[in-house]
């Protein structure tokens, strides 16, 4: 994984374990630098490491899965590959909606 360290990864909820939070926490945010989208991971197949469910705000704000493979192919208009805010902390997802992140 280029995005995601081992020990990142390990410190991220397995998929569904998190489902009856009614405010999760989004352990880490990927964007892109040169386009409008950002990936708020909540949590993350520990099978594959792959398949993420989590926050995105792109043309609509919502809630879905999404695959960190794909996520590493894709370049922004400028050919920028999307990043790991690394001065982000995990943040309560009520805080992310409120626009705060």
């Amino acid at each position: 994984m280029k995005l995601l360290t081992k020990e990142l990864l390990n410190s991220i909820p397995n998929l569904y374990e998190t489902e009856r939070s009614l405010n999760p926490i989004c352990h880490i945010k990927l964007f892109t630098p040169d386009a409008q989208w950002t990936w708020f991971i909540i949590e993350i197949c520990k099978e594959s490491n792959n398949i993420c469910y989590g926050y995105v705000k792109g043309f609509d704000n919502e809630l879905g899965y999404f695959s960190l493979k794909e996520l590493e192919s894709i370049k922004g208009p400028l050919g920028l590959s999307i990043e790991r805010d690394l001065s982000f902390h995990p943040t309560p997802l009520s805080i992310i909606k409120e626009n705060k992140q």
